[in-house]
């Protein structure tokens, strides 16, 4: 094999810091210096990927953002299981960011690809032409109600996740 099998170094709190700036009120990272001729001081990093989450190369290596605003933040990995209380995948800021028991782990979640609303916790009532609003918690599944809107709903939902994260 040979030095070209090398291991790749882990990516620590000091190089993240290095490279990448995090605003918690924002959720959002940008680039410090120009370790990359493409990226300027200032940008925005990452893009979206097909996971549906906001995802950032770091070092040759891809990473999504919650886990990287983590590692920012606390100095450690949070994985796996660091999820999003209003189960949006693009809401990083770190209020925003807990670490999930495995039990809780279903819920939030992210929505299905075939989920009309892209908002998780949400459907469409094709019968009634309403939305529809559930969440999990624990081993439980509340229904929160019927709403015109699709916005209604995530409302609803978005609520019900903060109560949820309440000790």
């Amino acid at each position: 094999m040979g030095e070209a099998a090398v291991e790749k170094t882990k990516l620590t709190q000091k190089r993240l810091h290095e490279i990448l700036c995090y605003r918690p009120d924002t959720g959002e990272f940008r680039w410090r210096g120009r370790d990359n001729p493409e990226q300027r001081a200032g940008d925005v990093a990452g893009c979206s990927m097909r996971s549906d989450y906001w995802c950032i190369h770091v070092d040759g290596r891809g990473y999504r953002a919650h886990q990287l605003a983590w590692l920012y933040v606390t100095g450690e990995w949070g994985r796996p299981l660091v999820e999003h209380r209003d189960g949006d995948p693009f809401n990083n800021r770190w209020r925003n960011l807990r670490l999930a028991e495995r039990s809780r782990c279903a819920s939030p979640r992210r929505p299905r690809a075939s989920n009309p609303s892209r908002c998780a916790g949400i459907a469409l009532d094709r019968l009634s032409g309403q939305w529809t609003a559930r969440i999990g918690a624990g081993e439980r599944i509340y229904f929160l109600g019927r709403f015109p809107t699709n916005e209604e709903a995530h409302e609803a939902y978005a609520m019900a996740a903060r109560l949820i994260a309440l000790p």
